[in-house]
């Protein structure tokens, strides 16, 4: 049986409007509590967001201005060495210096220890604050057994090792040689050639096509990180004598009393070579010409005395001529020469048997001829090390004192936070 009902279109009307009314009253209040809690949620998000990057740029703006601090630290410390002789009475310090284009500061200060120099540097920047620390050390300018500008050639066969002239049991001496030049064919290695140790091509340089080995027997390949400085050596004042060093056919003899500004050194043969002889430690020449020695002429420097000569000129050694020592110790810096012209030299050296000593000259090119055995150090433009036997490193180079020339201070060891 069925039951009909009769709902007239006017009552469905008010039955329809008024149950959505009720329903959409608590989907209104849903909705909109939805969207408050997600504006609330974007709104702490964009703070959280913006309160981060605030802390992470005043970290970075304190870290930049603590190593600025570092740096400025280090540039004080050789502008002192600069002054001769070195005092350590008063080293570098500052206070709150302003950071360039930012709102950061940095103070820092340098402090004497028993193992050498600490540099404390402190950034600041909002409530950001960074410490780091540096250990400094003292670098010569002969990190190197060979250094070059541009090109640098061994003769084949030749062995580049080590040794250490202060301490005979070490046996283990750290060498290697290097250009820093990324050119091709920087280092021209020929056959048979063993560097008992690295060999370094210029910064962002490619091993593979700067170093031409054509046989040769090495340890590892790579660029370089950051080049040595090479500044220009400044000889020291001396008297200037206004003479000349001549020798023909004789023998002269010059002391640590002779020691002065020469305008060239000129040794010739007549019938009997000429020879410069070196007696004293402590010998000091600056040449402002030349260097000459004829056909088996010689500079000697004999047993138990040294020579530093400060060059502006060009240096040539006739056949069988040379610069010697005497009995040499292989203490390599028995015999110092270093190149102080302004524009490019050439070194023209020979050594009759084995050749001891440094060569400082950067923008010289230097050939080497020894009889025997080098040892030393060189850095040049160009370098070729022609007949003779084997190359020799003095690692006793590294040890250098404030007083030495061309030395620096460079950042040994560096760490950030509290000291160690």
């Amino acid at each position: 049986m069925m039951c009909l009902f009769t709902i007239s279109t006017g009552t469905m009307k008010k039955l329809l409007q008024s149950k959505r009314r009720g329903d959409a009253m608590p989907l209104a209040i849903l909705v909109a509590m939805l969207l408050l809690a997600m504006g609330v949620g974007i709104l702490s998000l964009g703070v959280h967001s913006r309160l981060y990057s605030t802390r992470v740029a005043f970290d970075i703006a304190a870290r930049c201005a603590a190593d600025a601090g570092l740096e400025m630290a280090l540039f004080e410390m050789n502008e002192k060495l600069k002054v001769k002789p070195w005092s350590d009475s008063i080293l570098p310090e500052g206070a709150s210096q302003a950071l360039s284009n930012c709102d950061a500061t940095f103070s820092y200060s340098v402090t004497a220890g028993s193992g050498g120099y600490v540099v404390e540097s402190i950034g600041q920047s909002g409530s950001a604050e960074k410490r780091v620390y540096a250990e400094l050390e003292l670098e010569g300018l002969f990190e190197h057994a060979i250094l070059t500008r541009e090109t640098l050639t061994l003769k084949s066969g030749t062995t580049v090792d080590g040794y250490n002239s202060l301490d005979s049991s070490d046996t283990d001496a750290d060498v290697d040689i290097g250009t820093q030049s990324t050119a091709n064919s920087s280092i021209i290695l020929n056959n048979g050639v063993t560097v008992e140790g690295d060999i370094i091509v210029g910064i962002g340089g490619n091993p593979d096509t700067a170093i031409k080995d054509l046989g040769a027997t090495t340890g590892d390949q790579y660029a370089a990180t950051q080049d040595d400085p090479l500044p220009q050596i400044t000889p020291p004042t001396l008297t200037n004598t206004g003479l000349s060093i001549d020798a023909k056919g004789k023998t002269v003899t010059l002391t640590p009393a002779d020691s002065g500004k020469y305008t060239g050194i000129d040794l010739k043969n007549d019938k009997t070579p000429g020879i410069l002889e070196i007696k004293g430690e402590g010998v000091v020449l600056h040449i402002t010409g030349d260097i000459q020695l004829g056909q088996s002429c010689e500079i000697v420097v004999t047993e138990g005395s040294s020579l530093i000569i400060y060059c502006d000129g060009n240096i040539t050694c006739g056949n069988g001529s040379g610069i010697n020592t005497q009995n040499p110790s292989e203490a390599a810096t028995t015999l110092q020469l270093y190149g102080t012209g302004d524009s490019e030299q050439t070194f023209d050296i020979k050594a009759k048997s084995n050749f001891t000593g440094v060569i400082y000259a950067p923008n010289a090119n230097i050939e080497l001829y020894a009889g025997g055995d080098a040892y030393g150090s060189i850095v040049a433009d160009n370098f070729e090390f022609k007949s003779g036997g084997n190359y020799h490193y003095d690692e006793s180079l590294r040890k250098v004192e404030t007083d030495d020339q061309g030395v620096r201070f460079v950042v040994k060891r560096w760490y950030e936070g509290t000291p160690e």
